[in-house]
């Protein structure tokens, strides 16, 4: 499933007239505010210092390889491994959290 995807848990809802939809709504336009990449005239590029992303499988390839949804774009692992040179001798954490998560 390729764009935005936003998750609010495992558990089917039973009669959907009886949720409040107000915080997913929220979530959603939280979500889809923040870009997280940008076009330079080196190609795409990391935006700022975070970048948050969906990991599917790339099935463009034999091997078994992430491919990252970030801003509703499909990134290889290869070309976010060119953006992450912007970086280089920089530092870096990842988290990874369930897709119902906000992170």
């Amino acid at each position: 499933m390729k764009g935005p995807h936003i998750s609010v848990g495992q558990r089917p809802i039973p009669d959907a007239s009886t949720v409040n939809m107000k915080p997913l709504v929220e979530r959603m336009r939280r979500s889809l505010s923040v870009k997280h990449l940008v076009q330079s005239e080196h190609g795409l590029q990391i935006a700022g210092q975070t970048v948050r992303a969906r990991i599917e499988s790339d099935q463009t390839t034999d091997e078994r390889m992430p491919l990252l949804v970030i801003d509703g774009r499909d990134v290889s692992w290869e070309e976010f491994g060119r953006m992450l040179m912007t970086f280089e001798g920089w530092q870096f954490r990842l988290e990874i959290g369930d897709r119902s998560d906000e992170i």
